[in-house]
């Protein structure tokens, strides 16, 4: 388990490096995506830091993703929610956990079926060992290397974390 006190320490952390990469770009031109459903949670405590004008959208990457024969298809389909546009913005793209590369390529595909952005800023709570794609984060919380089988979750009522091993 890993505390709500924590995170909220690894996300003023988070914050801190965002605005070091926003250094250069316009508030109005950058826009925030989370994706469902932890990374729009991840999202809006990043949004609430870095009080950014535009609202938050939200992606839904379920008729994106390319492992459907190993995770099935997720019941609950979200309909995605832009409220801006994308072309020419820097994209803040976040998550809760990256770890196979899969859910972010899937994210950054739905992205570009918007428009082109200048820029897209890759920023997840945790980054753990086992990328399948050569992805990596520009602003994370932690790292963390987990054994085989073990899965890190965020809490479905606060902002902790909870280690567990692998559904079958």
């Amino acid at each position: 388990m890993i505390s709500v006190s924590q995170v909220e320490l690894w996300l003023d952390n988070m914050t801190i490096y965002l605005h070091r990469q926003l250094e250069q770009s316009d508030p109005q031109q950058t826009v925030m995506l989370g994706i469902h459903s932890g990374g729009v949670r991840i999202a809006a405590a990043l949004q609430e830091r870095l009080k950014l004008p535009n609202d938050i959208g939200t992606l839904d990457i379920s008729f994106y993703r390319d492992d459907f024969s190993r995770i099935g298809l997720h019941p609950e389909v979200k309909p995605s929610h832009l409220p801006f546009e994308i072309e020419n913005k820097t994209v803040i793209l976040v998550d809760d956990v990256l770890y196979s590369g899969r859910t972010v390529r899937a994210a950054l595909n739905e992205i570009f079926d918007y428009g082109r952005p200048a820029r897209v800023i890759l920023a997840v709570l945790v980054e753990r060992e086992g990328q399948e794609l050569p992805i990596r984060a520009n602003v994370y919380g932690s790292r963390l290397a987990l054994r085989e089988g073990q899965q890190v979750k965020l809490n479905a009522d606060d902002l902790g974390l909870t280690l567990q091993e692998r559904q079958r």
